[in-house]
């Protein structure tokens, strides 16, 4: 497990943006309930921290697409493709996340760049 932050740094309805490669963002939803998940959009990259939480989904910022924040999963196109989501865990005000071993769903161009070509 990585160390995110402090609980008492992500108000509620708010995120906070782990710069892990690729970027994990974790959310703290209205209801108090923390979640972890890809950072980038699946059909474009785009930071989901910079989108909009509503419940447990988050608004892409750039084409709308929602992600649901515990399974990972878009609801509509643009984004066809589930973002991977992390285990979260709260001890003493500290928030950690366990990085998922799935492979990422990242869109092509972030894809490449993190390989090394040019997107």
């Amino acid at each position: 497990m990585i160390p995110a932050c402090r609980l008492s740094d992500i108000p509620r309805g708010e995120s906070y943006r782990l710069e892990t490669v690729p970027p994990v963002a974790v959310f703290h939803t209205e209801d108090g309930e923390l979640y972890a998940i890809d950072d980038t959009c699946t059909h474009q990259d785009a930071s989901l921290s910079d989108g909009w939480l509503e419940g447990r989904e988050v608004e892409c910022p750039l084409h709308a697409s929602k992600f649901d924040l515990r399974t990972g999963a878009a609801d509509a196109p643009p984004a066809k493709r589930p973002v991977r989501t992390h285990q979260v865990l709260v001890e003493d005000d500290m928030v950690w996340v366990a990085l998922s071993e799935a492979p990422p769903n990242l869109p092509p161009c972030v894809a490449a760049r993190l390989a090394g070509g040019v997107a």
